[in-house]
């Protein structure tokens, strides 16, 4: 398994957010999850193999998934329209919301200057926020093409209850 390599470690407060699902719907606020665990997903672009390949693997788990107690968000660079029709083409029972603006993945040390030629994305990272909005489990890959350890984000959430 690869080390973190940049972004926020567990033991830190998580970063507040507002970011967009839908436009013309109320952003998603990581502080109205207070009281619940949150499992954040940055992926780096949708529609891209790996990504696609990432959240087809929790949507395909989603019985495990979905009966850890926490909130599961998917998080990409993209726009609104773009992750909405990539959430329905990938049937995933979770929201992918936009950090276009990248925000959220500045603010979780997340946001890389360039892969291939791309400037302003996301490295793959996965961070598991507990109910009092502490970071519990910290997971990032400078390799896009490395996915995240499943095994260890399920785990690390289960730990909470």
């Amino acid at each position: 398994m690869e080390a973190a390599l940049s972004g926020l470690e567990a033991g830190t407060n998580a970063p507040d957010f507002s970011l967009p699902r839908v436009l013309g719907e109320d952003p998603v606020t990581l502080s109205e999850h207070r009281g619940e665990p949150v499992v954040l997903m940055f992926v780096p672009l949708a529609f891209s193999g790996v990504c696609t390949k990432e959240f087809c693997h929790v949507a395909e788990n989603w019985e495990v998934w979905g009966a850890m107690g926490a909130k599961v968000y998917g998080i990409s660079i993209d726009s609104p329209f773009v992750n909405v029709k990539w959430a329905e083409d990938m049937g995933v029972p979770f929201p992918i919301l936009s950090d276009f603006n990248k925000t959220a993945a500045a603010a979780y040390g997340v946001l890389r200057e360039e892969i291939a030629g791309l400037r302003g994305v996301a490295n793959r990272s996965v961070f598991v926020v507990d109910a009092g909005g502490r970071i519990r489990y910290a997971w990032v890959s400078k390799d896009p093409h490395v996915l995240p350890p499943f095994d260890e984000v399920v785990s690390a959430v289960r730990a909470l209850s």
